[in-house]
């Protein structure tokens, strides 16, 4: 069937649409027409051809409608509204342990561009375009989509606001829920108020955490976090960051969360843990960093990454629905919506950070 896509390209500013053919879902994939999909920074740092190959269409944060399913798809049916999020395996020890983020596949799944196989779901005439960009390759008004990187979802939930549940929010929730597993009375610091780090102050409050710090040079994001349940903001560009951040627990707090690439903010979110603490890290430092490794022993402190916030899709966005909808998550806050003629000005906007968390609006659920 003939689509439209937006297509990444080598030497482009954003992805580009074009009409491109998809073929039929094969055993146990779906056919998703998609309504919705969010821009993550993971798509902006593959537009360019970091790992994932060229030319691919990528998109990872998509939600749509079953329009047809592959031979063996069990639990779906055609009129189901989805979200998607990563691919994965299903049978290696971090899938069978409900982690599949670790997947033993996870690279080549959600980064190759293609199936296990060898082969894509897309073509230009005689071109082939890479697909699967995390199981979906959902910058597109339909995807081919692994039965695992659905998840169902009730209907009287706008598909237009699910979107980012995929890859960021469930990243930054995840990241206090799952991996950090912050309870009442604890206390944390987020640095970094996007998409992921205010998720993480939604859900650092949800969990009844004593002190939430949010750090960032945004002074509107800070304020978002207040709203959003941080009780504490410090400006990262401010003198002693992480003495200030001491100062408001006497101690240090329990655990940190840095949602940046800086090194010199790594640096902080060590700095300012309480003995024993965790600092948890969903992106690299950029460039050469290392930790001061003294301070760890002494201090009992750990240094943990985190990949799309520990949690299982298929029990985690759920939870996280069910939170919106007793007015609980608010994560609807964070979008502002474009047209999906509009993704150039949408990537601009996401890379700038005037926008926490961009969503293209492809289609009609009905």
């Amino acid at each position: 069937m003939k689509i439209t896509a937006a297509v990444s390209r080598s030497n482009q500013a954003a992805p580009s649409l074009e009409t491109l053919e998809l073929e039929a879902p094969r055993p146990g994939e779906l056919l998703v027409r998609i309504v919705a999909v969010g821009i993550c920074h993971t798509d902006l740092h593959e537009h360019p051809g970091r790992h994932a190959p060229h030319p691919i269409v990528l998109g990872h944060e998509g939600a749509g409608v079953v329009e047809a399913l592959g031979e063996g798809v069990r639990g779906f049916a055609v009129g189901d509204h989805v979200l998607l999020s990563g691919s994965s395996c299903g049978a290696c020890p971090s899938c069978i342990a409900g982690r599949p983020t670790y997947c033993d596949l996870a690279m080549p799944m959600n980064f190759g561009g293609k199936r296990l196989d060898g082969s894509t779901a897309l073509s230009c005439g005689e071109e082939s375009i890479h697909s699967h960009f995390f199981g979906q390759s959902s910058f597109a008004t339909h995807s081919i989509v692994p039965e695992r990187t659905a998840v169902k979802v009730d209907k009287d939930v706008p598909l237009e606001l699910l979107a980012p549940l995929g890859c960021g929010v469930i990243t930054g929730a995840g990241s206090v829920i799952e991996a950090l597993k912050v309870k009442a009375g604890d206390t944390i610091a987020i640095f970094g108020t996007g998409g992921v780090g205010l998720s993480a102050v939604m859900a650092a409050r949800l969990v009844g955490a004593r002190r939430i710090v949010a750090v960032d040079i945004n002074q509107e994001r800070l304020d978002l976090a207040l709203e959003l349940g941080a009780t504490d903001i410090v400006r990262a560009d401010g003198e002693n960051v992480a003495q200030q951040i001491r100062a408001l627990t006497g101690r240090g707090v329990d655990y940190t969360l840095n949602t940046t690439t800086v090194a010199a903010v790594h640096t902080m979110a060590l700095e300012c843990l309480s003995m024993n603490g965790t600092a948890g890290f969903v992106a690299a430092p950029r460039g050469e960093w290392a930790p001061a490794m003294f301070p760890m022993l002494a201090g009992g402190r750990q240094l943990r990454g985190i990949l799309g916030g520990d949690a299982n899709p298929r029990t985690f966005l759920p939870m996280l629905i069910d939170y919106w909808k007793q007015g609980r998550f608010p994560f609807e806050k964070l979008i502002k919506a474009y047209r999906f003629d509009e993704i150039e000005q949408a990537f601009h906007d996401s890379e700038k950070g005037t926008v926490i968390k961009a969503v293209l609006k492809v289609g009609e659920a009905a």
